[in-house]
């Protein structure tokens, strides 16, 4: 059976609109019930809070369904969006901003629930730190979505930017691997930013007075954790920028689907990695405020560490694109 090029953009829109809307559905659905759960625990510790528990379970779980609401943006544009100068070149890059959302969002509804979780245990163990927990919540939470609003930008670009101008092969494979790239490079910083905000609510309630020197190292630790998120929108901004020369040759276009494969899932394991040591960094900082500065910078230099293999990852995409 024929189809017309109409039809074959219209159903990698769907697909795309699909596969955005599933994955990114896995992770915030994950982070509301790690969030619901140790709110239940909270609960149970001292039924008399149960109304603030209550309402910082929710405001938790809101942050977290962010990312799926991104998602669901942009499921709904590919679902809706008018195509009036459909060309195959368009059918790869609708479906590959569908691919890019979806794994990007994993990564940060996983991350943002996890301090939402802590933040109610906290309150529990320090009532009068209510407020300075929620605030602190929020603050680690919004890092955490970093990782999805980069996926997002990538997959509008994607959706949106005209590439009626650059050849078929091998532009597609170009677009397709900066779909993955950015997509599952975000799936690491996002978990681990989660990691370091979820022990800063811990300590906070551990130790009250320890809050600035706690929030310092919580957002320096995120901070080198989103490294990997920002490899991957730079590999996928080559990706889809970088003119291309005609080639009906297979290399160049498994040259440059390899490099983001490469940078994707190179950015997993030091995403996840970095924000596992700044968990550690934050979580006794508060118990050893003296040594604040020492383990400030045993973090770093373990985060630098692991993460010189999303450099090489890196490296490898960027040799793939321009020396392969």
């Amino acid at each position: 059976m024929a189809y017309d090029i109409q039809t074959w953009v219209k159903l990698a829109a769907f697909a795309g609109g699909g596969v955005a809307m599933g994955l990114g559905a896995i992770g915030a659905a994950i982070g509301e019930g790690y969030t619901a759960a140790q709110a239940n625990t909270a609960v149970s510790r001292n039924t008399g809070m149960s109304g603030d528990i209550f309402k910082s379970m929710l405001v938790g779980q809101a942050v977290a369904e962010s990312a799926s609401i991104f998602a669901l943006v942009i499921a709904i544009l590919l679902l809706f969006i008018d195509i009036s100068n459909a060309t195959v070149l368009k059918a790869v890059s609708l479906f590959a901003g569908g691919l890019c959302m979806g794994f990007g969002a994993i990564g940060s509804g996983v991350g943002s629930g996890l301090p939402g979780g802590q933040a109610c245990l906290g309150m529990v163990r320090q009532p009068a730190m209510s407020g300075r927990l929620m605030t602190n919540m929020l603050i680690g939470s919004a890092v955490c979505q970093t990782p999805a609003i980069f996926a997002m930008v990538v997959s509008l670009i994607l959706i949106f930017m005209d590439f009626g101008g650059a050849p078929l092969c091998p532009t597609w494979a170009a677009l397709l691997g900066a779909g993955l790239s950015m997509g599952l490079a975000s799936i690491g910083s996002g978990m681990g930013g989660g990691f370091a905000a979820g022990a800063s609510c811990e300590g906070i309630a551990r130790q009250p007075d320890s809050v600035g020197n706690v929030t310092t190292t919580m957002l320096v630790g995120q901070a080198v954790a989103q490294t990997p998120a920002i490899f991957g929108l730079l590999i996928s901004f080559v990706l889809m920028f970088k003119a291309y020369p005609e080639s009906t040759a297979l290399s160049p276009a498994m040259a440059l689907l390899a490099a983001g494969i490469s940078m994707g899932f190179g950015g997993i394991g030091p995403g996840i990695g970095n924000g596992l040591t700044a968990e550690g960094a934050v979580r006794w900082v508060a118990r050893n405020m003296n040594y604040a500065g020492d383990l400030m910078r045993i973090m770093l230099v373990g985060q630098a560490v692991s993460q010189s293999t999303a450099i090489y990852a890196m490296v490898i995409s960027l040799v793939l694109i321009f020396v392969v």
